[in-house]
């Protein structure tokens, strides 16, 4: 493993080698603002199990 800290994509900080190895480009401050900006429901669909939607066009769509 490297001896240098990941750099953040968003902001240039350094951030955890542990992080960067699930996968994470960003430290955890930018990477809390962009989960604040994704918006989600559950939706239950009859007889059948639970659908989680992102899209609000696609949950328009199912229940008009």
């Amino acid at each position: 493993m490297s001896k240098h800290r990941p750099e953040c994509i968003e902001c240039g900080e350094l951030f955890q080698h542990e992080r960067k190895a699930i996968g994470y480009d960003t430290c955890t401050s930018c990477g809390d603002e962009d989960a604040r900006l994704v918006k989600h429901t559950i939706v239950p669909m009859h007889k059948s199990s639970y659908v989680g939607v992102t899209d609000k066009s696609l949950l328009k769509e199912r229940y008009k």
